[in-house]
């Protein structure tokens, strides 16, 4: 499996991409790109209820060096990005920030696949419904984190 370079703009979440600020998904970039379409599912390992809880889910996004960020909460978006968007563990479609409670700090990890093909998946599938789609098309992968303490 080729190994993708991806990163964020940031280290520790500016509140633009949390719940005390915009709550906008951030900015990917990703180098070494040679895919159909691109799969992106954050992740939250720091989530006392479980061990990757998953705040983002979003395929079909084109092969480029950049997803931009504050894309919509929809289902099907065509801007700025064309994509489709899975329902969170928070129960929303589209992306939720970082919401730590008060004294706590928590990891988001993105990790980013470069498949062979556009998913046959329909908008609010969960999070095991894409690993199931993904699963035979994955010919790349990389991933990057942030923290956000509160």
């Amino acid at each position: 499996m080729d190994k993708l370079v991806v990163s964020l703009d940031f280290l520790v979440f500016p509140p633009t991409h949390t719940c005390d600020g915009e709550n906008a998904s951030p900015r990917l970039r990703i180098k070494g790109l040679s895919a159909v379409s691109v799969a992106v599912m954050a992740v939250n390992p720091f989530q006392p209820s479980c061990c990757s809880f998953c705040p983002w889910l979003i395929w079909n996004l084109p092969p480029t060096g950049e997803i931009p960020s504050g894309i919509p909460r929809a289902g099907t978006v065509t801007a700025p990005v064309s994509a489709v968007q899975g329902r969170n563990d928070f129960g929303n479609i589209g992306y939720d920030g970082p919401c730590p409670p008060q004294g706590s700090t928590h990891r988001y990890a993105f990790k980013v696949y470069g498949l062979d093909t556009l998913l046959d998946l329909a908008p609010g599938a969960t999070k095991a419904d894409l690993i199931v789609a993904m699963h035979g098309h994955v010919l790349q992968f990389g991933d990057t984190s942030a923290l956000y303490s509160r």
